[in-house]
């Protein structure tokens, strides 16, 4: 199965790490840090130039990919099935 992430980009839900909601990571220092070295790595991909409203971990081509998602984490959450969410 795939998850839609907004716009025209799908990740298979094996690959997913993780999805976290973007406001309430961003109160730790750690999460904003990480994302920034991320992003001047290449490693996040901004979906729509729309505020992001979660992020999304994923191995790809065995490559760490974080993906910039307009769509609220709880939304992504629903829609893989997966048993234990938290948002």
């Amino acid at each position: 199965m795939f998850l839609h992430l907004g716009e025209n980009v799908v990740v298979p839900i094996k690959d997913i790490i993780a999805i976290l909601d973007m406001e309430s990571t961003m109160y730790s220092s750690d999460t904003i840090q990480f994302l920034r070295m991320a992003e001047e790595d290449g490693f996040v991909e901004r979906i729509t130039k729309d505020k992001p409203k979660s992020f999304v971990i994923a191995e790809v081509d065995k490559k760490s990919k974080i993906y910039l998602s307009p769509i609220s984490s709880s939304t992504l959450c629903k829609r893989t099935d997966i048993v234990y969410c938290e948002y």
